[in-house]
Protein backbone atom coordinates (compact mmCIF):
# COMPACT_ATOMS: atom_id res chain seq x y z
CA UNK A 1 0.00 0.00 0.00
CA UNK A 2 2.80 2.44 0.90
CA UNK A 3 5.54 3.05 -1.64
CA UNK A 4 8.31 4.77 0.32
CA UNK A 5 9.31 6.42 3.59
CA UNK A 6 11.35 9.54 2.86
CA UNK A 7 12.38 10.60 6.36
CA UNK A 8 14.19 8.09 8.58
CA UNK A 9 17.01 8.25 11.11
CA UNK A 10 19.60 5.75 12.28
CA UNK A 11 22.46 5.76 14.76
CA UNK A 12 24.28 8.15 12.46
CA UNK A 13 21.93 10.71 14.08
CA UNK A 14 22.73 11.72 17.66
CA UNK A 15 19.14 11.14 18.77
CA UNK A 16 18.79 7.59 17.42
CA UNK A 17 20.30 4.29 18.52
CA UNK A 18 18.90 2.26 15.62
CA UNK A 19 21.32 0.54 13.23
CA UNK A 20 20.66 1.60 9.65
CA UNK A 21 20.44 -2.01 8.52
CA UNK A 22 17.65 -2.63 11.01
CA UNK A 23 15.64 0.15 9.38
CA UNK A 24 16.25 -1.34 5.94
CA UNK A 25 15.19 -4.80 7.06
CA UNK A 26 12.02 -3.43 8.63
CA UNK A 27 11.19 -1.45 5.50
CA UNK A 28 11.54 -4.63 3.43
CA UNK A 29 9.29 -6.45 5.86
CA UNK A 30 6.69 -3.70 5.37
CA UNK A 31 6.89 -4.13 1.61
CA UNK A 32 8.30 -0.70 0.79
CA UNK A 33 9.80 -0.15 -2.63
CA UNK A 34 12.06 2.69 -1.45
CA UNK A 35 13.45 4.13 1.75
CA UNK A 36 15.40 7.34 2.18
CA UNK A 37 18.01 7.46 4.92
CA UNK A 38 18.08 11.07 6.09
CA UNK A 39 20.30 11.40 9.11
CA UNK A 40 20.85 14.72 10.85
CA UNK A 41 23.48 17.31 10.16
CA UNK A 42 23.02 20.46 12.24
CA UNK A 43 26.03 22.74 12.25
CA UNK A 44 26.50 24.64 15.52
CA UNK A 45 23.62 22.90 17.25
CA UNK A 46 23.29 24.56 20.69
CA UNK A 47 22.87 21.35 22.72
CA UNK A 48 26.35 19.88 23.01
CA UNK A 49 24.91 16.51 24.06
CA UNK A 50 23.53 16.18 20.52
CA UNK A 51 26.20 17.26 18.03
CA UNK A 52 24.13 16.06 15.04
CA UNK A 53 27.15 15.48 12.84
CA UNK A 54 28.49 12.38 11.13
CA UNK A 55 31.40 11.44 8.92
CA UNK A 56 30.20 11.38 5.32
CA UNK A 57 32.69 8.71 4.23
CA UNK A 58 31.42 6.32 6.91
CA UNK A 59 27.82 7.17 6.06
CA UNK A 60 28.31 6.62 2.34
CA UNK A 61 30.17 3.37 2.97
CA UNK A 62 27.29 2.01 5.06
CA UNK A 63 24.62 3.11 2.58
CA UNK A 64 26.51 1.64 -0.37
CA UNK A 65 27.00 -1.64 1.49
CA UNK A 66 23.28 -1.88 2.24
CA UNK A 67 22.34 -0.85 -1.30
CA UNK A 68 24.33 -3.75 -2.67
CA UNK A 69 23.21 -6.25 -0.04
CA UNK A 70 19.50 -5.51 -0.49
CA UNK A 71 19.53 -4.43 -4.14
CA UNK A 72 16.92 -7.01 -5.12
CA UNK A 73 14.56 -6.12 -2.29
CA UNK A 74 14.43 -2.35 -1.89
CA UNK A 75 15.81 0.87 -3.35
CA UNK A 76 17.83 2.83 -0.80
CA UNK A 77 18.06 6.60 -1.25
CA UNK A 78 21.01 8.37 0.34
CA UNK A 79 19.74 11.54 1.91
CA UNK A 80 20.34 13.97 4.73
CA UNK A 81 18.30 16.28 6.93
CA UNK A 82 20.13 19.57 7.28
CA UNK A 83 19.32 22.02 10.04
CA UNK A 84 19.22 25.46 8.41
CA UNK A 85 20.57 28.48 10.30
CA UNK A 86 21.72 31.72 8.65
CA UNK A 87 25.11 31.90 10.33
CA UNK A 88 26.10 28.44 9.03
CA UNK A 89 25.01 28.86 5.39
CA UNK A 90 28.64 28.70 4.16
CA UNK A 91 29.15 25.37 5.94
CA UNK A 92 25.92 24.00 4.48
CA UNK A 93 26.81 25.11 0.96
CA UNK A 94 30.19 23.42 1.25
CA UNK A 95 28.56 20.24 2.59
CA UNK A 96 26.19 19.82 -0.34
CA UNK A 97 28.85 20.83 -2.85
CA UNK A 98 31.35 18.31 -1.51
CA UNK A 99 29.09 15.28 -0.99
CA UNK A 100 26.59 13.34 -3.06
CA UNK A 101 22.99 13.05 -1.88
CA UNK A 102 19.96 11.79 -3.76
CA UNK A 103 17.66 13.74 -1.48
CA UNK A 104 17.99 16.63 0.95
CA UNK A 105 15.51 17.73 3.60
CA UNK A 106 15.98 21.27 4.87
CA UNK A 107 14.59 21.90 8.34
CA UNK A 108 14.43 24.63 10.94
CA UNK A 109 15.37 23.18 14.32
CA UNK A 110 16.85 26.38 15.76
CA UNK A 111 15.85 30.03 15.54
CA UNK A 112 18.09 32.88 16.69
CA UNK A 113 20.62 30.16 17.60
CA UNK A 114 18.13 28.73 20.11
CA UNK A 115 16.91 25.14 20.00
CA UNK A 116 13.14 25.05 19.62
CA UNK A 117 13.05 22.11 22.02
CA UNK A 118 14.28 24.52 24.68
CA UNK A 119 11.61 26.77 26.15
CA UNK A 120 14.08 29.67 26.27
CA UNK A 121 13.09 30.49 22.69
CA UNK A 122 9.49 30.98 23.78
CA UNK A 123 10.21 33.02 26.93
CA UNK A 124 8.53 36.41 26.82
CA UNK A 125 6.82 35.71 23.50
CA UNK A 126 3.14 35.31 22.80
CA UNK A 127 2.26 32.26 20.77
CA UNK A 128 1.59 34.48 17.78
CA UNK A 129 4.95 36.22 18.03
CA UNK A 130 6.87 32.96 18.53
CA UNK A 131 5.22 31.30 15.55
CA UNK A 132 5.76 34.34 13.31
CA UNK A 133 9.42 34.46 14.40
CA UNK A 134 9.76 30.81 13.36
CA UNK A 135 7.99 31.24 10.03
CA UNK A 136 10.08 34.30 9.17
CA UNK A 137 13.18 32.21 9.78
CA UNK A 138 11.84 29.47 7.50
CA UNK A 139 11.14 32.02 4.76
CA UNK A 140 14.65 33.42 5.07
CA UNK A 141 16.16 29.95 4.77
CA UNK A 142 14.17 29.24 1.62
CA UNK A 143 15.19 32.50 -0.01
CA UNK A 144 18.84 32.45 1.03
CA UNK A 145 19.85 28.79 1.28
CA UNK A 146 17.69 26.74 -1.11
CA UNK A 147 20.01 23.74 -1.22
CA UNK A 148 17.28 21.27 -0.23
CA UNK A 149 14.60 19.36 -2.15
CA UNK A 150 11.79 19.57 0.41
CA UNK A 151 11.29 21.55 3.60
CA UNK A 152 10.84 19.31 6.62
CA UNK A 153 7.98 19.40 9.13
CA UNK A 154 7.33 22.95 8.06
CA UNK A 155 4.86 23.90 10.81
CA UNK A 156 6.27 21.88 13.69
CA UNK A 157 6.73 24.99 15.84
CA UNK A 158 3.43 24.05 17.50
CA UNK A 159 5.11 20.93 18.88
CA UNK A 160 6.94 23.09 21.39
CA UNK A 161 6.35 25.89 23.88
CA UNK A 162 4.41 25.95 27.14
CA UNK A 163 1.26 27.44 25.67
CA UNK A 164 -1.96 25.96 27.00
CA UNK A 165 -3.41 25.95 23.50
CA UNK A 166 -0.89 25.04 20.80
CA UNK A 167 -3.50 24.99 18.05
CA UNK A 168 -2.36 26.71 14.89
CA UNK A 169 -5.02 28.78 13.16
CA UNK A 170 -3.74 28.95 9.60
CA UNK A 171 -5.80 32.02 8.75
CA UNK A 172 -3.88 33.87 11.46
CA UNK A 173 -0.55 33.04 9.82
CA UNK A 174 -1.57 33.00 6.14
CA UNK A 175 0.24 36.29 5.52
CA UNK A 176 3.56 34.51 6.09
CA UNK A 177 2.79 30.86 5.26
CA UNK A 178 1.56 31.89 1.80
CA UNK A 179 4.89 33.62 1.22
CA UNK A 180 6.69 30.46 2.31
CA UNK A 181 4.72 28.22 -0.03
CA UNK A 182 5.08 30.62 -2.95
CA UNK A 183 8.84 30.83 -2.40
CA UNK A 184 9.15 27.05 -2.34
CA UNK A 185 7.16 26.67 -5.55
CA UNK A 186 9.08 29.46 -7.28
CA UNK A 187 12.38 27.75 -6.47
CA UNK A 188 11.19 24.30 -7.54
CA UNK A 189 11.19 22.95 -3.99
CA UNK A 190 8.57 20.93 -2.15
CA UNK A 191 7.24 20.05 1.27
CA UNK A 192 7.02 16.82 3.17
CA UNK A 193 4.12 15.27 5.00
CA UNK A 194 5.74 14.31 8.29
CA UNK A 195 3.69 11.94 10.43
CA UNK A 196 5.63 12.44 13.67
CA UNK A 197 3.02 14.88 14.98
CA UNK A 198 0.85 11.92 15.89
CA UNK A 199 3.64 10.44 18.00
CA UNK A 200 4.02 13.76 19.82
CA UNK A 201 0.36 13.65 20.79
CA UNK A 202 -0.67 16.48 18.49
CA UNK A 203 -3.14 14.39 16.52
CA UNK A 204 -2.01 15.64 13.12
CA UNK A 205 0.75 15.61 10.53
CA UNK A 206 3.25 18.36 9.84
CA UNK A 207 1.92 20.29 8.04
CA UNK A 208 -1.79 19.99 8.66
CA UNK A 209 -4.46 19.74 5.98
CA UNK A 210 -5.16 23.49 5.53
CA UNK A 211 -1.53 24.18 4.61
CA UNK A 212 -1.37 21.16 2.31
CA UNK A 213 -4.53 22.31 0.52
CA UNK A 214 -3.14 25.80 0.16
CA UNK A 215 0.11 24.43 -1.25
CA UNK A 216 -1.92 22.59 -3.87
CA UNK A 217 -4.03 25.68 -4.65
CA UNK A 218 -0.88 27.72 -5.23
CA UNK A 219 0.42 25.15 -7.70
CA UNK A 220 2.62 23.00 -5.48
CA UNK A 221 3.34 19.50 -6.77
CA UNK A 222 6.48 18.19 -5.04
CA UNK A 223 5.49 16.39 -1.85
CA UNK A 224 7.13 13.51 0.00
CA UNK A 225 5.85 11.45 2.91
CA UNK A 226 8.11 10.63 5.83
CA UNK A 227 7.71 9.16 9.29
CA UNK A 228 10.72 10.91 10.85
CA UNK A 229 11.34 7.51 12.45
CA UNK A 230 14.15 7.24 14.98
CA UNK A 231 13.24 3.62 15.73
CA UNK A 232 12.40 1.01 13.11
CA UNK A 233 8.89 0.39 14.40
CA UNK A 234 7.89 3.96 13.50
CA UNK A 235 8.68 3.56 9.80
CA UNK A 236 5.46 4.32 7.83
CA UNK A 237 3.55 4.88 11.08
CA UNK A 238 0.30 6.79 10.37
CA UNK A 239 0.96 6.75 6.62
CA UNK A 240 -2.59 5.67 5.84
CA UNK A 241 -3.85 8.87 7.44
CA UNK A 242 -1.25 10.90 5.55
CA UNK A 243 -2.11 9.34 2.19
CA UNK A 244 -5.82 9.94 2.73
CA UNK A 245 -5.11 13.54 3.65
CA UNK A 246 -3.09 14.01 0.48
CA UNK A 247 -5.92 12.63 -1.61
CA UNK A 248 -8.41 14.93 0.12
CA UNK A 249 -6.13 17.89 -0.64
CA UNK A 250 -6.15 16.99 -4.33
CA UNK A 251 -2.83 15.15 -4.63
CA UNK A 252 -2.79 11.94 -6.63
CA UNK A 253 0.98 11.44 -6.56
CA UNK A 254 3.82 11.41 -4.05
CA UNK A 255 7.34 12.45 -4.99
CA UNK A 256 10.52 10.39 -4.95
CA UNK A 257 14.07 11.49 -5.73
CA UNK A 258 17.23 10.21 -7.39
CA UNK A 259 20.23 12.50 -7.83
CA UNK A 260 17.93 15.23 -6.50
CA UNK A 261 15.63 14.86 -9.51
CA UNK A 262 11.94 14.36 -8.66
CA UNK A 263 9.74 11.56 -9.97
CA UNK A 264 6.07 11.05 -9.25
CA UNK A 265 4.39 7.87 -8.04
CA UNK A 266 0.63 7.40 -7.99
CA UNK A 267 -0.96 7.15 -4.55
CA UNK A 268 -2.67 3.80 -4.19
CA UNK A 269 -5.03 3.71 -1.24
Amino acid sequence: MFFADYHTHSNFSSDSQTPMEQNIQHAIKLGLKEIAVTDHIDFDYPDLDYPFMFDYADYRKQVDYLKEKYSNQIKIIIGVEIGLQPHVYPLILNLVKSNYYDFIIGSTHCVNKLDLCNDIFFDGKTKHDAYVNYFNDVLGNIKNCPVFNVYGHIDFINRYGNYIDKTMNYEEFAFITDEILKALIEKGKGIEINTSGFRYGLGHTHPQLPLVKRYKQLGGEIITVGSDAHVSSDITRDFETAYKMLKSAGFNFITTFQNQKPSFVKINI
